[in-house]
C-alpha cells in the first residue's frame, strides 16, 4: 500500500500511467471486450487486469493520477450503443459523472463531455491505443477510451 495512491491501482498499471506521454490513449473496458487479442496490438502489447472493480471505478482511480488531454474537444470516449449512438446508458453516465468531477478539480470546468465511437471503430482504435485496461464490469457499453494529458509546470 501507498498513500495518496488509490489501491485499485496495481503495479502494471502504474508503470503505464508513467510511461504513457502526451496524447496517448489507454482504454478501459468492460468484461464483454475482447481485451486480451486487441491489447497484444497495442503499444504497451500486454492486458492490464482490473477484475474486482466496474469502469467508474477504473476511471476514478486512473483520473486521480492522470491528467485528461486539455488540447482537444473529447479527451473521454465512450463506446456507442449500437442501434441507437445518442443513448446514454447508466454505465456511461456514472463514467461521465467521474470525467465531470476531474473537469472541475483540473479544467476549471463544469463538465467535459465524453465523444463517441461507433463499435467497430472502437475496436480499430483501441489496437492503437497504449494500453487496454480490463475491469470487472459487466454491463454493456462500460468500454471508455481516454486520452492523456500534460502536467503543467508549478
Amino acid at each position: 500500500m501507498l498513500h495518496g495512491i488509490d489501491p485499485a491501482l496495481n503495479a502494471d498499471l502504474l508503470y503505464v500511467l508513467q510511461a504513457m506521454g502526451h496524447g496517448d490513449d489507454l482504454v478501459i473496458c468492460d468484461a464483454n471486450f475482447p481485451a486480451d487479442s486487441i491489447a497484444r496490438q497495442t503499444t504497451y502489447g500486454r492486458l492490464i487486469r482490473m477484475d474486482n472493480i466496474g469502469s467508474p471505478q477504473a476511471i476514478r482511480a486512473i483520473l486521480s493520477l492522470m491528467p485528461l488531454d486539455s488540447f482537444v474537444d473529447s479527451p473521454a470516449e465512450r463506446m456507442e450503443v449500437v442501434g441507437n449512438p445518442d443513448e446514454l446508458p447508466a454505465i456511461q453516465q456514472e463514467a461521465q459523472a467521474e470525467i465531470d468531477a476531474v473537469a472541475r478539480r483540473d479544467a476549471g470546468r463544469d463538465t467535459w463531455p465524453m465523444g463517441s465511437v461507433e463499435r467497430f471503430a472502437f475496436y480499430e482504435r483501441a489496437k492503437k491505443a497504449y494500453a487496454i485496461v480490463a475491469t470487472g464490469e459487466r454491463r454493456f457499453y462500460g468500454c471508455f477510451i481516454l486520452k492523456k494529458g500534460v502536467i503543467p509546470p508549478p
